[in-house]
């Protein structure tokens, strides 16, 4: 199979960019590419950050601030009202700008440089996260943080001066 031959069957696998690639695909772009994406920095009213726990074999294990892969033809701020849909599930009143733009290189074959955007959020009153069904220790599960925790993931520690 020459070159052209193999592009063509992995642009057959791919339905519809716009929604997320199959996970062997993406892997390898990640492998090829930078990767834009977009963090949150969600306050309360106590000053408290909101940090999701995370554990995988990219990132390691840790607290992380919620965010996510921009999609094809995707806005930033779209990805942001995605992010927040998905994970937080709650409303978040935010910065239509980013505080802060960063450039990660990882030292590792793949998902190892990104252009992340951060934005910062809100939310307002006494809002509880739905953990339903997770533990301390399982991806998703959000917690309040009054400051920043010792167990940031890695990749992260550029945000500890906000948290």
């Amino acid at each position: 199979m020459n070159i052209f031959e193999a592009i063509k069957f992995l642009e057959k696998q791919i339905s519809d960019p716009s929604i997320g690639l199959p996970e062997d695909i993406f892997l390898f772009i990640t492998r090829i590419t930078p990767m834009v994406n977009v963090d949150l920095l969600i306050k309360d009213v106590k000053n408290r950050t909101l940090l999701s726990w995370r554990k995988d074999l990219y990132s390691g294990e840790g607290w992380h601030v919620p965010g996510g892969i921009v999609r094809l033809k995707e806005k930033l701020i779209d990805r942001v009202k995605k992010v927040i849909e998905i994970e937080i599930k709650t409303s978040v009143i935010f910065e239509k700008e980013p505080i802060a733009i960063n450039e990660i290189i990882l030292h590792q074959k793949t998902r190892s440089h990104f252009i992340s955007f951060l934005f910062k959020g809100f939310i307002y009153g006494n809002f509880i996260p739905a953990n339903e069904g997770l533990t301390e220790k399982d991806n998703g599960y959000l917690k309040w943080h009054e400051v920043c925790p010792d167990n940031l993931i890695k990749v992260h520690e550029i945000y500890r001066k906000y948290i």
